[in-house]
């Protein structure tokens, strides 16, 4: 039988959090360092873009895993690292295009990155069950999908049911990202574009002007 805690043991629990500053902080406050965050939004909306600042931001923080299943190491995805200048993190941060067999296998080493994330959910082509079994074998790492969208939902119903399950969800849209989790900052958003968001949702308040 598991230990029950007492009140007091959870307000006198020491969390490790990412000490986000400014326009992270504003939009995700300070997050715990474990668990999953889960990722969403239509094509054309800035969600790759807004990834690579994300993976490329949590390298202050430690190393970072990119499993590219979708695009692997094409040409696409380096101009997405060119874009955000990703260079200059040099060798804290990964890619490769594995299974999640595999990589479980490379997670299972020593000194194997604290955070991992997953493009895409789609593409990983994992059940809800498998998902669970991934991340409590996991459970001191950060898990991040990124997940394709049917309209304002994800793809699919177990992408749905893991987006319920994430500690922090993110919806991507018109070039700027929304905190839909349990952290949310003092603006709940960061832009990801300014030209592109500005264009994007004054084109938006115009349509619901007419």
């Amino acid at each position: 039988m598991e230990r029950a805690f007492t009140i007091n043991d959870i307000l006198n629990k020491k969390y490790k959090l990412f000490d986000f500053k400014n326009e992270w902080e504003e939009a995700f406050s300070k997050p715990e360092r474990c668990g999953v965050w889960f990722i969403w939004g239509n094509s054309g909306n800035g969600k790759t873009r807004f990834t690579m600042q994300l993976a490329k931001y949590l390298t202050n923080f430690g190393k970072v895993l990119y499993n590219s299943l979708e695009e692997g190491s094409s040409h696409t995805i380096r101009k997405a690292f060119e874009e955000v200048g990703m260079s200059e993190v040099k060798k804290k941060m990964l890619l490769v295009s594995e299974s999640l067999e595999k990589l479980n296998q490379r997670l299972e080493k020593q000194r194997s990155s604290n955070v991992i994330i997953i493009d895409s959910f789609q593409y990983a082509q994992i059940s809800y069950k498998q998902y669970i079994a991934f991340k409590e074998k996991h459970h001191n790492k950060l898990i991040i999908f990124i997940s394709h969208a049917d309209g304002k939902q994800p793809a699919g119903r177990s992408a749905k049911s893991v987006m319920y399950d994430a500690t922090l969800k993110i919806w991507v849209e018109g070039f700027k990202a929304f905190s839909k989790g349990r952290y949310i900052g003092s603006k709940g958003q960061l832009t990801i574009w300014e030209e592109g968001a500005s264009r994007y949702w004054q084109e938006n308040e115009n349509d619901n002007n007419n």
